[in-house]
């Protein structure tokens, strides 16, 4: 079997089903994982793919007090901008009593402008002091932009490359700069979970069966990852998985 094989794939008719079995998938990782250890470390991205599935998430038997929820990636912005991949987080599970708020730990982007390098580092040192050192979530959520970024990693940017940071500052992306984590630390995940919807996103999603480095997506680690896409994203790539 090779590498790109290696992937498991779950394709669902539409977005709201799509949505449910990848709030499934983690809450079953969590209950796993918590059957062995204290808490469950969990990062999610941003983006607007994921509000269904956070929905269907908080209905479901989590223990979220035993959970740590982290950020993937967050615009460089003011906290009430409603750009801050925050909201999606706060709203769907602190705001509604689900998850305490002590265990959301977001990126510190408001400290950016006063000093950049402090500002990584104290989100690095916040993970290293959670999930050890070096980082190392139980699961990780992925978005797939079309143009086959994940997280906030760019195609033909130089963050891609960076193996000396586990957080790091973009140039702005769509405007705004972006706080993201590094691909060692997406790499180093226990697990990977990509969340791919609509057929805007069927090119890119091509690119990552194929395993293709010249997306920032198709440098992802393919073990221990799992793919939950919808049919529209799926489209070109249904006869490769089936």
């Amino acid at each position: 079997m090779d590498a790109v094989s290696e992937i498991r794939w779950q394709i669902y008719a539409d977005p709201a089903k799509t949505a449910a079995a990848a709030a499934d998938y983690i809450a079953d990782s969590a209950a796993r994982r918590l059957e062995q250890a204290p808490f469950f470390s969990l990062a999610l991205s941003g983006g607007s793919t994921p509000k269904l599935m956070l929905a269907a998430l908080r209905e479901l038997d989590v223990n979220w007090s035993r959970v740590l929820v982290f950020q993937v990636d967050e615009r460089v912005a003011p906290a009430a901008d409603p750009a801050r991949n925050l909201h999606l987080v706060h709203d769907a599970l602190v705001a509604t009593g689900v998850l305490p708020s002590e265990n959301f730990l977001p990126m510190p982007v408001e400290t950016v402008a006063d000093s950049p390098d402090r500002a990584v580092q104290d989100y690095t040192t916040t993970l290293v002091e959670s999930v050890g050192n070096p980082p190392v979530f139980d699961l990780i959520h992925l978005g797939l932009g079309d143009d086959g970024h994940t997280a906030s990693l760019i195609p033909d940017r130089g963050e891609i490359e960076r193996t000396d940071a586990e957080v790091m500052l973009t140039e702005p992306y769509q405007g705004l700069p972006r706080m993201t984590v590094s691909l060692p630390l997406i790499n180093r995940a226990a697990q990977r979970l990509w969340l791919v919807t609509g057929a805007g996103k069927a090119a890119a999603l091509a690119q990552l069966q194929a395993g293709d480095a010249t997306i920032p997506a198709g440098r992802v680690c393919v073990p221990n990852s799992v793919v939950i896409a919808d049919e529209a994203a799926a489209a070109t790539v249904r006869e490769l998985i089936a």
